[in-house]
């Protein structure tokens, strides 16, 4: 008897040692995939909201990381620096819609320094589909309208819905979800108004995903 447990116990430590080798082997044979394609999704984002053309650096590369509550929460968030030949010419920034219709709205805003919003994408929401789903390109352009938007006193109360009185379009029966990106994106244009400068003087600081460390 003790030894027909103590073969069982044998027979089930080395299947766990047999399974723990093998979920191992496939983490790391998948790990530099995971990456390459975190990397080109990155890439195709940010080429989405700051088109290629508006800089030379390596946009992916030049990030720093930010907290502050006009960008959603007090979380940490990339910042993304476009440069031409070293010159600031547009930022890309990550912020959080915390008010969505079913939670957080994750969002990449590109913002050149007129302040003037050259694309925004919606990266990862949980909003009912069919309804407020349409801020997914995917599913509806909507979210180009805000393309070539400014912010300024004249323009601020625009800044809402229609049915706030504003110039953005809500959804028929999904007024929550508008509503949270537009504010989202007014916040992100004040932010980037009251800090344009020093984002472009801090530090690299961000996780790249093309090399696996952090930027000093």
């Amino acid at each position: 008897m003790k030894n027909t447990i103590s073969k069982n116990g044998l027979m089930l430590g080395a299947f766990a040692v047999v399974t723990t080798a093998l979920i191992a082997l496939t983490f790391f044979g998948t790990e530099t995939r995971i990456k390459e394609q975190q990397k080109k999704r990155l890439l195709s984002v940010l080429n989405e909201v700051v088109p290629a053309h508006y800089y030379d650096n390596k946009l992916y590369a030049d990030c720093t990381e930010v907290i502050d509550p006009l960008l959603g929460n007090e979380t940490e968030h990339h910042v993304y620096r476009a440069r031409i030949q070293e010159t600031p010419v547009a930022l890309a920034l990550e912020a959080t819609a915390p008010d969505g219709y079913s939670g957080n709205i994750e969002l990449v805003i590109g913002i050149d320094t007129s302040l003037t919003v050259l694309g925004v994408r919606a990266v990862e929401h949980k909003e009912t589909p069919g309804l407020g789903d349409k801020i997914d390109m995917s599913v509806s352009d909507w979210i180009t309208a805000f393309n070539g938007k400014t912010l300024s006193p004249a323009s601020e109360e625009k800044w809402q819905v229609q049915k706030d009185g504003g110039q953005f379009d809500q959804f028929t029966g999904a007024t929550i979800t508008p509503r949270a990106v537009v504010s989202a994106v007014k916040r992100t244009l004040q932010y980037v108004k009251e800090n344009q400068s020093s984002l472009f003087q801090q530090p690299v600081s961000c996780y790249s995903q093309n090399d696996g460390d952090k930027h000093e």
